[in-house]
């Protein structure tokens, strides 16, 4: 095993704010499609991780190409010093000639020799580990044994072989709450942010919630891996992304409850979010209304700057980063986009209860892919605005589609009222562009 280390370098429920909205969803069939699918695999989730938690490291086990493709996807120049690298299995690994055990545990040292700022090891299963059936579950308790307290060491699978890509985070954070301390029995209700969010986004949201009158109030993941939550049968958990199913049943497994609630895209869903986590500390919505007012104003007035660009347009959503169906519930209410068909991989209909019954009514929702068919059903529909992974982008545009990376709305800040707008201007910009090149090819 040789290491690549660059050392410098269910249906939806009839819940809403809107009586007008809320017959919704409910009664829409959601067609479900199982054949060939085409996303990223959970390594992608490394790229942003390892930007939050800022003392972790991540050694992905795995081949050659998964560190091309980690490498190439973060766009790691060779003069940085990232918090990632692969140990890669090579042909003495899979012919038994070498011990991979043996072999991971000296690159780990190595590793730990060389970076000693870090506090936190994540050894991540790829599809070759997997498939050779090497036990990081054992290896990280063994090694544990020779590196704490200095060190903790955690594993978790970024395998793509029935996942999409961000399960990565949902894998990585369901397996660090066992390692989560205990809050003390007698402890008052604290709130809980799961999901990984910019630091910026971050800062933004602890105001208001404190601001509103939330005084214990902790995110997860933590920048810090000194810093880890307490959980227990007090914690309130408040979901800031949609795919982190595992996780929270981790933590109600802990005791701690989650908080149904919208998702804060958009003015209306972080408004309601926000709603979400006051009424389950008994704080009233005025409250929220009266702390939250300026940013609301300002993130209002901007989106409608960036609604006389996509007012009326036609959006198709392939099934990739499971963020489709809050994001066609801003697009729609807030912009006023047409929804042809809004895939997701997979649809947890308790998370998305509120969601799904804000969407117009006859909204064609799918679930997992058969991809030949859904390019298809695109091509028949012509969408004013396709968003799809970056393998099917290129095509479509050469069929003279418009279309939006999927992956970019998880790499960009879209949280909060102060994104509200950045997140509109991701789906009007494709389209603007689409206008000036036909603006050019008729000049000419």
């Amino acid at each position: 095993m040789s290491a690549v280390i660059p050392i410098r370098a269910e249906a939806g429920c009839k819940v809403g704010h809107d009586a007008g909205h809320q017959a919704g969803h409910d009664a829409t069939p959601v067609l479900r499609e199982r054949g060939q699918r085409e996303v990223f695999c959970g390594l992608t989730g490394i790229i942003w991780l390892h930007r939050k938690i800022q003392d972790a490291f991540f050694l992905v086990v795995g081949s050659r190409t998964c560190a091309h493709l980690i490498q190439s996807a973060a766009g790691v120049m060779i003069f940085a010093e990232p918090r990632f690298a692969t140990a890669i299995i090579d042909e003495r690994d899979l012919a038994g000639i070498a011990d991979a055990n043996d072999e991971l545990d000296r690159v780990v040292r190595r590793l730990l020799e060389r970076r000693p700022d870090i506090k936190m090891l994540f050894l991540v299963g790829s599809c070759p580990s997997e498939v050779i059936k090497l036990d990081l579950s054992r290896a990280a308790q063994r090694l544990s044994r020779e590196f704490l307290p200095q060190v903790r060491i955690v594993n978790y699978s970024g395998s793509g072989i029935e996942t999409t890509f961000t399960q990565g985070e949902d894998a990585c954070l369901a397996a660090l709450v066992p390692e989560l301390p205990a809050a003390p029995v007698e402890a008052s209700a604290s709130l809980l942010v799961v999901g990984c969010l910019p630091d910026v986004v971050e800062d933004q949201f602890a105001r208001h919630l404190r601001a509103i009158g939330i005084a214990d109030l902790q995110f997860f993941p933590p920048r810090s891996s000194r810093s880890l939550p307490a959980v227990g049968p007090n914690t309130r958990v408040l979901l800031a992304q949609p795919f982190l199913g595992d996780t929270v049943r981790a933590l109600e497994q802990r005791g701690a409850r989650r908080i149904a609630a919208p998702f804060p895209f958009g003015v209306e869903g972080t408004t309601a979010w926000l709603e979400a986590a006051a009424a389950a500390f008994g704080i009233e919505a005025a409250s929220v209304a009266r702390v939250t007012q300026p940013a609301r104003e300002r993130a209002t007035k901007a989106l409608q700057r960036q609604r006389a660009a996509l007012d009326g347009r036609s959006v198709f959503f392939f099934p990739d980063s499971q963020l489709e169906i809050p994001l066609a519930r801003f697009l729609s209410r807030e912009l006023g986009m047409r929804l042809t068909e809004v895939g997701t991989p997979y649809l947890h209909r308790e998370h998305l209860r509120q969601e799904l019954a804000w969407l117009p009514a006859g909204t064609q929702l799918s679930e997992g892919q058969d991809v030949e068919k859904q390019l298809d059903r695109c091509r028949a529909q012509a969408p004013d605005i396709v968003v799809c992974g970056l393998g099917l982008a290129n095509p479509l545009e050469a069929e003279g589609l418009t279309t939006k990376w999927a992956i970019e709305l998880v790499f960009s800040p879209v949280h909060g009222y102060e994104q509200a707008a950045d997140l509109a201007e991701l789906f009007a910009r494709p389209l603007r562009r689409r206008a000036l090149l036909a603006t050019e090819t008729a000049c000419n």
